[in-house]
């Protein structure tokens, strides 16, 4: 059995982690919340531009744009939303599981598809198997911009219309609740989910000028890059979410712990007071 002195280190420490899990579960509950705000109050905005999208290349006969077009398939690139950190739970592994398996099924060789990660953990998992990491960006703010995110999106985006590659995926965790986030995967090019959403009530009526076709060219870069935007800001959301409960589990954990080990230590203190006590009473027996 351990010594009193090695049971109280170990309670002591374990207190310090306690303490450390359970700020760092307040400041993931703060960015939390502010991350879900920022995550729904972009959907509006996600939808009306998809609105104004889809009346233009499903209304108008002369609406045409590369994005809209699918083509043959010769190689495929993914886009993957993770963390920079660890301590999060299942929330870069899930996603980095789930990719894995897709690019195993899906293609037989290495040369048939490159990476886009957002995230260390990301990148490092991919560049460390060997996979073709064409871009990654790491580092980046709790609540970011699209400004943040601009170069990656207008690559991803510019790679697939100069002819890199065909189509381009999406793989983040959706922000359900606080305690459910769901892996997404997600088609953004080509743009093929567009269609005007029949049964829904009164629609808006567009004109278009110059031209729809000259609207689109302008529009659907804009779109696609959106679409990337609003899925780095749902991931944040589920991130924050993920260690939030992460932090909160280590920390139920750490309390149990200290339960369990100030029950052994006072079990402990007892025997040896009780062995104190006997020693002193053979002791004095035996001068008698």
């Amino acid at each position: 059995m351990a010594s009193l002195r090695e049971i109280k280190s170990r309670i002591n420490s374990t207190k310090k982690t306690s303490q450390m899990t359970k700020a760092m579960q307040m400041v993931s509950a703060s960015k939390s919340k502010r991350a879900e705000q920022n995550a729904k109050g972009y959907v509006p905005y996600m939808e009306k531009v998809q609105d104004v999208v889809a009346a233009i290349a499903g209304g108008t006969s002369d609406a045409s744009h590369p994005m809209l077009i699918s083509r043959p398939v010769k190689k495929t690139a993914y886009l993957v939303i993770g963390s920079d950190r660890g301590l999060a739970g299942a929330y870069n592994s899930s996603i980095l599981r789930q990719l894995s398996r897709t690019l195993k099924e899906r293609h037989r060789s290495n040369d048939e598809f490159v990476i886009l990660a957002i995230g260390r953990v990301p990148r490092d998992y991919f560049v460390k198997r060997g996979y073709n990491v064409v871009e990654s960006i790491v580092g980046l703010p709790d609540q970011p911009t699209f400004s943040d995110v601009k170069q990656i999106a207008r690559k991803a985006v510019g790679m697939f219309a100069d002819g890199t590659y065909d189509e381009l995926y999406m793989y983040y965790n959706h922000f359900v609740s606080v305690i459910s986030q769901e892996v997404t995967e997600k088609k953004v090019l080509p743009i093929t989910d567009i269609a005007p959403k029949a049964n829904e009530g009164l629609t808006a009526s567009y004109e278009f000028e110059p031209s729809g076709e000259a609207i689109l060219e302008v529009l659907l870069p804009q779109y696609a890059e959106s679409l990337i935007y609003g899925a780095l800001l749902d991931g944040k959301a589920s991130e924050h979410a993920a260690r939030m409960t992460a932090m909160k589990t280590a920390t139920d954990n750490a309390n149990e712990l200290i339960r369990d080990l100030s029950l052994v230590y006072n079990r402990a203190r007892q025997a040896a007071i009780t062995q104190e006590i006997t020693e002193i009473i053979g002791g004095a027996a035996a001068l008698e």
